[in-house]
């Protein structure tokens, strides 16, 4: 091994001795450089080789050769680079072989082999890599452009894409690519005439039309034509084929959502009348006119495909043009009439999806319609009974407008919720009987809820109720003593919460409970803690502590020292 390793370290001298004679590195510097290089090289040789290892002696490298670019810069010295920068690539090239070779499944090294050919100009690895990884769509694209954009090669680049497609013949991203790159083509012959040589067909598109038909063929999805059609529309020769793909969309893909989304969104894009774009009131009802088509458009869709999708398409556009920033009150207020029309009768077909629910009361509410509200909350619940976050969000609702029937509600709410979902709720109906009911029937429903969350340990739903109590005081000591014994009987108990513990008790009766201190250091000496820290305590302990508690504590802690304690 130590004769394979001076090899080539003496094979790097005649490089190392012009980067002195030219100035580009000192002679401490090239003594340091072999000092460096000959450990990585042992640990490339020893009988148990590392990835890390080699990804290092590579990184090295491209750091000398990065050093060398610089300071060629600053000293303007341009010459020499086949006996300097050459054979670094060259060596940098052999590792990354020997790594890939030897780590074949590691694609992340193959990439990192690539960009490093990309960058420092020598042999692209794009064909090697592929066949050992022919599996991965994003490999054949990554090596496919790199012909294209790279080396200006759309043949190759075509080349590339056939093969992924035989490979993968079902991959929508590889289809778009390949469309996107055909299109690209024609685009660069307009502009450059006489640099690519191409068939008519591929000058005129008919290529393009030729993978469109061979995707659709093979993928029939009309949000996969839709991809296909927003590829061709960048491109402003391609009305034909825009045509035939809005054409066989509207023919073939009326079953699909989608579709209907799509064909109304476009709505939006119609021009609209020059002179009335002049004010804002004009350009309002410029708006208002495309909206009105893009819903005829919906209109027609949920007609034809009565589903939760079409439904959910039709909302989502409302929501989104509702949220958008207008002055013009009665295009709001148009905006609003149609969304909540829309919500309405979605719900009324069963078809409103859960989330828009929420949007609904929030409307509902802004504008003060608590009739509305109160309806939609409670029908939401009969349509959604099992639903825990619907049941939440209703209940929130009626405990805002101070609905005189809340606590029913909520007894109807538990009945129909599985228990090991139900603990929010019990924390819901804390929060509002704590604010709405007496102590006594607050404290009732603490005493129920673990009886019947029995899923749930009596910790989880402590812990719960202590984030809603630990702002109101005075809490007793008795309370954060139960809270740092929950804490300590858990699987994993943490320190940080029990130090979060001991210093909110501390804040509340830390001036006369010497006791209380004294636990707090002996927590830090168990297997949890940090020893180090019992100075500070002690240190607080004795500046905050008053009267007898202070000859207390010095007496208990000293017990405490000696191990009596």
């Amino acid at each position: 091994m130590a004769e394979i390793v001076q090899q080539r370290i003496e094979d790097r001298i005649p490089e190392l001795e012009q980067l002195e004679r030219v100035g580009l590195f000192t002679k401490k510097e090239v003594k340091s450089i072999i000092k460096r290089v000959t450990a990585l090289e042992y640990k490339l040789h020893r009988l148990i080789i590392n990835k890390e290892d080699f990804i290092a002696y590579i990184q090295y490298e491209i750091n000398v050769l990065e050093l060398i670019k610089k300071r060629r810069a600053h000293i303007h010295y341009q010459f020499k680079r086949e006996e300097i920068e050459y054979p670094i690539i060259h060596r940098i090239n052999s590792i990354f072989k020997r790594a890939t070779n030897k780590w074949k499944d590691d694609v992340q090294l193959w990439l990192s082999h690539v960009a490093f050919c990309k960058k420092w100009v020598c042999k692209d690895l794009s064909i090697s890599m592929l066949a050992i990884h022919p599996d991965k769509p994003a490999l054949w694209i990554m090596g496919a452009k790199s012909e294209l954009e790279d080396r200006n090669s759309s043949e190759s680049a075509r080349h590339l894409f056939l093969r992924a497609l035989r490979f993968h013949p079902n991959n929508k991203k590889v289809y778009q690519e390949v469309k996107d790159m055909e299109l690209v083509s024609i685009k660069q012959t307009e502009h450059k005439p006489g640099e690519y040589e191409f068939s008519p067909e591929i000058l005129s598109g008919k290529l393009a039309e030729v993978v469109y038909k061979d995707a659709t063929g093979k993928i029939k999805e009309a949000g996969f034509v839709i991809s296909l059609l927003n590829i061709a529309a960048i491109f402003d020769f391609t009305k034909d084929l825009q045509d035939s793909i809005l054409q066989d969309l509207q023919t073939n893909y009326t079953d699909d959502s989608a579709t209907w989304d799509f064909m109304a969104k476009r709505e939006l894009e119609a021009p609209g009348a020059g002179e009335e774009l002049q004010t804002a009131k004009g350009r309002a009802s410029d708006i208002n006119r495309r909206e009105e088509r893009c819903c005829q458009v919906y209109e027609e869709g949920v007609k034809s495909l009565n589903t939760e999708p079409m439904w959910t398409c039709y909302v989502a556009f409302l929501l989104e043009r509702m949220k958008r920033k207008t002055n013009v009150q009665e295009l709001k207020e148009k905006r609003q009439e149609r969304l909540l029309g829309v919500l309405q009768r979605a719900h009324d077909c069963a078809l409103l999806k859960e989330d828009y629910y929420k949007n609904w009361l929030q409307i509902l509410l802004s504008s003060g319609d608590a009739e509305g509200a109160t309806s939609v909350a409670m029908a939401a619940t009969q349509l959604y009974s099992q639903s825990v976050t619907m049941w939440s969000l209703s209940l929130q609702t009626l405990m805002e407008l101070g609905n005189r029937d809340i606590g029913r509600f909520f007894q109807d709410a538990l009945t129909h919720i599985n228990p090991k979902e139900s603990l929010p709720l019990w924390q819901l109906q804390f929060e509002w009987s704590k604010a709405n009911q007496s102590p006594e029937e607050t404290e009732a429903i603490l005493k129920v809820v673990p009886a019947v969350c029995s899923c749930y340990s009596l910790w989880h739903f402590e812990l719960c109720i202590f984030f809603i109590l630990q702002e109101n005081r005075p809490l007793s000591k008795a309370f954060f003593t139960r809270m740092i014994q929950i804490e300590k009987e858990q699987e994993n108990p943490k320190m940080n919460n029990l130090r979060d513990y001991y210093e909110r008790v501390l804040q509340e009766f830390g001036t006369s409970d010497d006791d209380l201190w004294l636990q707090y250091i002996q927590e830090e000496l168990g297997p949890l803690g940090q020893p180090e820290n019992c100075g500070k305590i002690h240190w607080r302990a004795m500046k905050f502590l008053e009267g007898d508690s202070v000859e207390r504590f010095i007496s208990k802690y000293t017990l405490l020292q000696t191990g009596h304690l």
